[in-house]
């Protein structure tokens, strides 16, 4: 794809020049107005795609070699948010934070960008602060990864020495006791098997001693006035924190509602799974920027023992912004590879000759 800014005094002259260079295929990344007077416009067109008619008029010129392009950080920035699908409100507010940064490292700028507009507060261990330590209440749509997340949590807070209870409220679909029961036995951490708000209540006032005391609460559908009912039922049991998770990937606009669908049970920080499986992140930034959640943590693989990593700006724009491809290693020739396996096995045999 290829990136280009266009300044003008007026928003329709800003358009021409788009049509002129770029042509009729050319697509619209953003604009904003600066502050001199006039608009800056970026506009992006495929590499293959064919120039408009109006492009091509004088021939002389466009035989003539062009040199490409420069590619600024902020039009970097641009080219990144488009490909991860960000809606064009949101793009715009994200390449403003990014403008002007004196940097010219994509990734940073992106980085401060989404620390400008985002708030990052990972999720604790568990401490020697016990009472400023909230039970966390894992909460979000069906499928979307919170027993594997309640594991990862576990386990990390194990390996860092704290006290753990768990707490299970989803014992009507098929499994999931038994799968957290597997990773709470290998943890050797107790589990604590709940069905109503009463008995929630009992299991939190049993589990208050501990460093960390997490929730794992049955997928909801957050289109439902009922099932999100039984839910705030659930939570008002004691003082919890419910925390949405929310897997990457997902439905733009589907993302947003549900987060706001959570929002209002008092969800305030969001938990992003299967970050090493999604390509886009448009629907992860357009959750968070709807419903005002706090980015706090995220899984980047599937095993319990590791994958959960606290998220802050430079992480994550880390992960929307191209990496450089690492060159791949030359294969080594058979007879090389046996050559050297020759003189590996000579030189074995000479020193075991002159040891002593």
């Amino acid at each position: 794809m290829r990136l280009k800014s266009f300044h003008a005094k007026t928003m329709a002259e800003a358009m021409r020049l788009v049509r002129q260079q770029l042509g009729d295929d050319a697509i619209i990344v953003a604009t904003r107005e600066e502050e001199g007077g006039g608009v800056r416009v970026t506009a992006a067109v495929e590499e293959d795609a064919h120039p408009s008619e109006p492009a091509r008029v004088n021939a002389a010129v466009a035989h003539r070699p062009v040199a490409e392009p420069e590619i600024d950080v902020g039009e970097a920035v641009a080219d990144a948010l488009h490909r991860h699908g960000v809606p064009a409100s949101l793009a715009e507010q994200l390449i403003d934070a990014a403008a002007g940064l004196d940097t010219e490292d994509p990734t940073l700028a992106l980085g401060a960008a989404l620390d400008a507009v985002f708030t990052f507060h990972p999720l604790a261990n568990g401490g020697t602060s016990r009472a400023a330590m909230r039970p966390l209440a894992l909460v979000g749509p069906p499928g979307s990864g919170k027993t594997l997340t309640v594991a990862k949590l576990a386990a990390r807070a194990v390996l860092k020495n704290r006290s753990v209870g768990v707490i299970t409220t989803d014992t009507v679909r098929a499994g999931g006791v038994d799968q957290l029961a597997a990773f709470t036995r290998l943890l050797k951490v107790k589990l604590h098997r709940v069905e109503d708000p009463e008995a929630l209540g009992g299991a939190l006032d049993f589990s208050r001693g501990n460093d960390l005391t997490v929730i794992d609460t049955a997928g909801r559908n957050p289109f439902d006035a009922e099932e999100m009912g039984d839910l705030r039922a659930l939570l008002a049991a004691g003082d919890v924190e419910p925390v949405l998770v929310l897997p990457a990937g997902m439905d733009t606009v589907e993302a947003a509602e549900t987060g706001l669908a959570f929002k209002a049970l008092g969800v305030k920080r969001l938990l992003v799974t299967r970050l090493d499986v999604a390509r886009r992140f448009g629907s992860t930034l357009t959750a968070a920027h709807r419903a005002r959640l706090v980015f706090c943590d995220g899984t980047v693989a599937p095993k319990v023992a590791e994958g959960l990593t606290p998220l802050n700006p430079v992480a994550l724009a880390r992960l929307m912004m191209p990496q450089p491809e690492k060159p791949a290693a030359k294969p080594v020739p058979a007879k090389a590879r046996a050559k050297t396996r020759e003189t590996k096995a000579a030189h074995a045999v000479s020193s075991s000759r002159t040891a002593p």
